[in-house]
């Protein structure tokens, strides 16, 4: 692909492409990364960009109570990563940081192939204090944010300019962190607002107001002197005087758009000032789908990696191999997880999992809302694999992982609960593709999607959920997996009820006692996932917002 071919530019501060490459933290990374495989495979003429972290996120170790540290072993991008030729300089604290970038070649099913630029601040002529912007993943105070985001925003024009892009049709910014491309573009048509605004794209992720930035218009312009425009008609900056990313991204887009039906009239609110649509988020199927079921799938369903609707055919696959290659699958995770702890799983046992960050309102302790319940219920005969991480100065979340960590002690030999360390892609996979049962029970409505859930119906495994994000459109409730709680009236102590109530009337009963039931199921699960995979999401982009039409697919 030639630059000259290309017209999109795709910006994200984290990039989850694979899990020997740090760039990315947890589900937006991750939702970047599906987002380019699919751009690859349905011949998106798209490029991506976001920065090098050679200290990635972090190694996540937790001790006996769960408390959690953190260690960043440094990353050599030789030879993962192809460095360019160019060097260029972005204006920042009075003074120029040089900045190099790295590529990575992503290839599709038809070897159409999707670029992503890795800008990097770690260079020896640099002031140390500049070496170390693009370090690290989400880490330092907000003067360390605001560097980074301007070198992705700022630099990742001048990036483009620098390998001899031309002018985009479409800047797809992938949430605020991005937002300063829009005043690099303002500079580059000449102050033309219109121009920037016929050019650029914004999607939201999240309902959550803490997961959008904003920073004091003093504290910016000291940072960047001479990128902050002196006028800025933004709301935020008239009423107190502070900058906030997401407001500047979608002052400056022609259209955007939340991650599920739900979420789009979350954001749309959160936002009234601007339209806000929706294109409920996708997962890359080829990648997630396990080993055991691609093998399968391939026997019976031929070219399901280029028609993912083939996968609607699941019912001409015997009971038994969908059986057999999930007991694979979960014998995969189990091995694994007894390698790493002393309590030891079962293969029989009823498995659930839960691996999502460690954030309060994602509710991961409300299963253990009442332990006699939980005891009466599911004792030897339910066990719970839990990962994920917490932001290093997320307190809170800290505190959850050890609340979890706790009941985990205090049903020891009654009810096996392992909390996995170091939740990355890797372990994503291995977790969604063999528990028997997903639980997700954030409090409505924050979970903007929730793309775990879907890697989990592709794998066969049902979703126990509350109807929140992309559950809300997917879930038939006892036909293809189990809704949690009360949707309009949330709380702690009914939703937790419920779960109870579900567990041991319906999913229980069914595990253990009727097999054909629950391989139905699980044929319906995948099924669901059909509509819920990246090419679905990219092929709705690239109509919606990106002004492609969708690939007419050949027959490799």
């Amino acid at each position: 692909m030639n630059n000259t071919e290309t017209n999109i530019a795709y910006f994200s501060a984290e990039i989850g492409i694979s899990s020997s490459l740090p760039t990315y933290s947890g589900g937006l990374g991750v939702l970047a990364g599906d987002h380019i495989r699919a751009a690859a495979d349905t011949e998106t003429p798209m490029c991506a960009i976001t920065l090098l972290y050679r200290e990635g996120y972090y190694k996540q170790r937790l001790d006996e109570d769960g408390a959690q540290s953190e260690t960043y072993p440094r990353f050599d991008p030789y030879p993962l990563l192809e460095k360019l030729d160019i060097e260029f300089t972005v204006r920042l604290r009075d003074r120029d940081v040089i900045v190099h970038a790295y590529k990575l070649d992503y290839v599709g099913v038809t070897d159409h192939i999707v670029p992503i630029y890795f800008l990097d601040t770690y260079v020896e002529e640099n002031f140390k204090d500049d070496q170390i912007i693009s370090l690290r993943l989400y880490s330092g105070d907000k003067d360390h944010r605001i560097l980074q985001e301007a070198i992705l925003g700022f630099g990742g024009i001048k990036l483009l300019s620098s390998l001899g892009y031309g002018t985009m049709d479409t800047y797809h910014m992938n949430e605020g962190h991005c937002s300063f491309l829009t005043l690099a573009l303002k500079e580059k048509f000449d102050g033309d607002e219109a121009e920037v605004r016929k050019r650029c794209h914004f999607t939201t992720h999240t309902p959550v107001p803490a997961g959008h930035d904003h920073f004091s218009v003093s504290r910016c312009k000291k940072l960047l002197h001479g990128l902050l425009p002196d006028e800025l008609d933004l709301p935020s900056l008239v009423q107190d005087s502070r900058l906030h990313m997401t407001e500047l991204g979608l002052h400056f887009s022609r259209s955007a758009n939340g991650v599920s039906q739900l979420h789009g009239d979350v954001a749309q609110g959160q936002f009234p000032d601007h339209e806000i649509k929706y294109i409920t988020n996708g997962v890359h199927h080829s990648h997630w789908i396990s080993n055991q079921f691609g093998q399968l799938f391939d026997q019976y369903m031929p070219q399901w990696k280029q028609y993912p609707e083939n996968l609607l055919d699941i019912d001409n696959i015997p009971e038994d191999d969908i059986w057999s290659a999930h007991q694979l699958q979960k014998n995969a995770l189990i091995s694994f997880a007894n390698a790493q702890t002393q309590k030891a799983l079962d293969f029989d046992t009823l498995t659930i999992g839960f691996a999502r960050r460690a954030a309060t309102y994602k509710r991961a302790n409300l299963i253990f809302h009442d332990l006699d319940r939980l005891l009466e219920l599911g004792q030897h005969k339910l066990q719970i694999v839990f990962a994920g991480k917490a932001h290093p100065n997320d307190g809170e979340g800290k505190a959850l992982i050890q609340n979890v960590v706790g009941h985990a002690n205090k049903l020891f030999g009654e009810i096996k609960v392992i909390y996995l360390e170091n939740y990355n892609m890797w372990l994503g996979k291995l977790i969604t593709s063999g528990v028997d049962i997903w639980l997700n029970t954030p409090l409505r409505p924050n979970e903007a999607s929730g793309t775990s859930g879907m890697k989990a119906v592709l794998n066969g495994v049902p979703n126990l959920s509350v109807l929140d994000g992309w559950w809300a459109e997917g879930c038939r409730d006892g036909e293809n997996g189990w809704a949690v709680g009360n949707p309009h009236e949330p709380n702690d102590e009914e939703d937790a009820a419920h779960l109870y109530d579900v567990l041991e009337n319906q999913i229980i009963p069914t595990f253990y006692n009727d097999r054909s039931a629950w391989v139905k199921l699980m044929k319906a699960s995948i099924k669901t996932g059909v509509d819920y995979t990246a090419i679905r999401m990219v092929n709705e982009y690239r109509k919606k917002y990106y002004g492609i039409k969708e690939l007419e697919v050949v027959e490799l």
